[in-house]
């Protein structure tokens, strides 16, 4: 980890600036209990909604920063652990739906009587309590990461290798679950969502709680991961990335280090997902798509990977960018998005996080000189 790195990371005043902006996002939407709308200070619900999908996404980013920005390990199926939490929270939703489907039964979702299946899945049971599908949400995608993982990096597979693999293992699950069979919902998925927790899931005061358990939650990431990184784990995680084999020498168990880091970034991308599931109305199979997972790439190298500041900022500006320019010339966002990874890569190795560090260093006034010591002289002879 380079000097700015440490800077951004290292530096408690910057994590606190970072909690403190996340805490200044989090009371955005709590004002409009005191305001009324039209107010300076009120923020549209349409605002709430789509701010509390980009902290969803910043949960992600996070997760992808801890393997990829500290370990090396760079995946490209990180959407799939994304799409499996949001999945285990929108079985819950439909399952709280009850007899208000179209087809007023209050056993199957309506999906299910449709393709005539007479009864639930086990996989189902369960899914009907919130605490059993947060759960499911975590650790479900940690067991996945944890047995491709321990497979993975037990045969050593490293570098784009493993970045292939991740990508296979995402479109295998795009394949699977676009299967009615699957009792998932086929290529419509789960929609149509009532309430959460016995409220009603477009209120306004439901989506301001979203936006809220969102925000916490990517604060709580953050300080989970920063205490990871700062911790011996976090000094283990980058001698692996930086030197593998002689760290291996050293007789630390690579296998085992990389494995629970990868299993524990697949726990906060579903957790990402489960909160993201509930402020969109929807999860489908193309959150499994593999351009789903390079984009979230992208957010951490637009940000500034190995820096948990940045793939926050960098998913925040790609997604506000995204949302400006697919509501204005949406044929050209595409395009957009490949100049800005590019760009990145070129110009901004360390993304808009170390640009910033770079800006700050330069600016800084220099330290004094000190006066060298002269040696002494002796007498003349």
């Amino acid at each position: 980890m380079g000097p700015l790195a440490r800077a951004l990371v290292g530096s408690p005043v910057a994590a606190a600036i970072a909690l403190v902006a996340v805490a200044v996002l989090a009371a955005l939407p709590a004002l409009n209990l005191w305001t009324a709308p039209g107010a300076a200070l009120h923020v549209p619900d349409l605002i709430v909604g789509i701010v509390g999908k980009w902290l969803c996404f910043a949960i992600l980013a996070l997760a992808i920063d801890l393997i990829w920005g500290y370990c090396g390990i760079l995946s490209l199926g990180h959407g799939a652990f994304f799409a499996l939490g949001g999945y285990a929270m929108g079985m819950y939703l439909m399952r709280s739906i009850g007899d208000r489907g179209v087809y007023r039964n209050a056993v199957l979702p309506d999906f299910m009587v449709f393709l005539n299946w007479k009864e639930l899945p086990w996989y189902w049971f369960g899914f009907d309590h919130f605490g059993f599908a947060i759960a499911m949400a975590a650790l479900v995608p940690g067991l996945l990461a944890l047995v491709f993982g321990w497979f993975a990096f037990r045969s050593r597979i490293t570098g784009v290798y493993f970045s292939i693999i991740t990508q296979a293992m995402t479109y295998a699950l795009m394949l699977a679950f676009f299967r009615n069979d699957m009792g998932f919902g086929g290529n419509n998925g789960l929609t149509d969502f009532k309430d959460i927790l016995g409220f009603a899931i477009q209120s306004p005061t439901t989506r301001a709680g979203l936006y809220l358990a969102s925000a916490t939650t990517l604060a709580a990431a953050l300080l989970l991961c920063r205490f990871i990184v700062a911790s011996k784990l976090g000094r283990v995680l980058i001698a692996i990335r930086d030197a593998e084999a002689r760290t291996r020498f050293l007789g630390y168990s690579v296998t085992a280090y990389k494995t629970f880091v990868f299993t524990l970034s697949a726990m906060l991308a579903g957790i990402g997902g489960a909160l993201y599931v509930p402020q969109v109305g929807i999860i489908n199979p193309s959150e499994f798509s593999p351009a789903a997972s390079i984009e979230a790439v992208i957010w951490v190298a637009v940000g500034g990977r190995g820096t948990l500041i940045g793939p926050i900022v960098g998913a925040l500006a790609v997604n506000a960018t995204k949302t400006w320019l697919t509501s204005s010339i949406a044929e050209f966002w595409l395009y957009a998005l490949g100049a800005m990874f590019v760009a990145v890569t070129l110009f901004l190795p360390r993304g808009l996080v170390g640009l910033a560090a770079t800006l700050a260093a330069r600016l800084r006034p220099a330290p004094p000189m000190r006066a060298e010591p002269q040696p002494a002289r002796g007498g003349d002879d």
